[in-house]
């Protein structure tokens, strides 16, 4: 079974001190109530990366930097065809706050905050959170001696 088409998605984890940024799931979503990770697809002449840091401002609010590449996603069934690049974000600036509609909260959580957090959790998003919490993650980052400079190569 394939899909009729491709589409790329990004997520993005943030990070600020040792607190990352979620974003409930707005009414009408397929992840309705969920904390997840600020992600989305890629606009038509939008860099991944770009869409990476835009995602994030409409999201969550807040201004961040791409720091790295956490690794790729092809998503199951019935998503079949859907490409995810999911990166490692600095925070910069702003406080969380809501910009849009498909999400109703934004916030950082420690740890110790989110363990506490009787709200519906997206599994893939709680799975990637813990394993940056926990420092259980291999990042790619931008080689500078790479010939090919470029923002948003990862390699």
């Amino acid at each position: 079974m394939t899909n009729p088409e491709t589409v790329l998605c990004v997520g993005a984890v943030v990070v600020n001190e040792d607190k990352i940024l979620l974003v409930r799931q707005s009414k009408g979503h397929q992840l309705e109530g969920q904390w997840t990770t600020p992600w989305g697809r890629v606009e038509d002449g939008e860099s991944p990366m770009n869409a990476a840091i835009r995602e994030v401002k409409e999201e969550g609010g807040i201004e961040v930097s791409v720091t790295g590449l956490l690794g790729v996603l092809e998503l199951p069934p019935p998503e079949l065809g859907w490409v995810s690049l999911v990166y490692l974000c600095k925070h910069l600036s702003g406080y969380p706050s809501l910009q849009e509609t498909e999400t109703d909260a934004a916030r950082y959580f420690s740890i110790e905050e989110y363990e506490s957090l009787n709200e519906p959790k997206e599994p893939w998003s709680e799975w990637l959170i813990r394993k940056v919490y926990s420092g259980n993650f291999t990042a790619t980052m931008n080689d500078p001696t790479n010939p090919l400079q470029h923002d948003g190569t990862f390699l």
